[in-house]
């Protein structure tokens, strides 16, 4: 695999990732979403460091506040289905399109991201760094327990 420039913190994230397939899958995923509310369904994918594709769909709730966006499912789906770390991640909307995850999920991807994770976004493809610069994640915590 043809690797991208890293900085000194970042590991190696290849560049040859099938975005149409990870596409594909986020489409899968956001045809099952329940989004009986606001009709609006969202659809995500990521590959995972040791070759999985996992999916998540937004589950709405009419409380609304307890609704769970499409990267929560994903981040549950890469626990249940054997832990490991998001290198590529796409969501869309009910069209098929491309779109972006608000801040809440991109600090959650950020949580379970391999540093320098590649986002499909509306604006080409970007690090999790470019679209959550100066992210508080593990790393801060494990600074205060030295």
């Amino acid at each position: 695999m043809a690797k991208r420039n890293r900085r000194e913190d970042e590991v190696d994230v290849p560049v040859d990732i099938d975005w149409d397939e990870l596409r594909a899958a986020a489409t899968e995923a956001m045809e099952r979403a329940y989004a009986p509310y606001s009709r609006y369904r969202v659809g995500a994918a990521a590959l995972v460091s040791d070759g999985r594709i996992i999916q998540g769909c937004n589950v709405e709730n009419a409380s609304y506040g307890v609704t769970l966006c499409a990267e929560c499912g994903l981040v549950s789906e890469l626990h249940m289905s054997g832990g490991g770390q998001l290198v590529a991640f796409v969501c869309v909307n009910n069209d098929g399109e491309t779109i972006m995850p608000c801040g809440r999920c991109r600090q959650l991807l950020y949580e379970h991201a391999l540093p320098g994770m590649l986002l499909e976004t509306v604006s080409g493809i970007r690090t999790i760094d470019e679209v959550l610069p100066d992210a508080f994640g593990p790393r801060d915590l494990e600074e205060v327990a030295r």
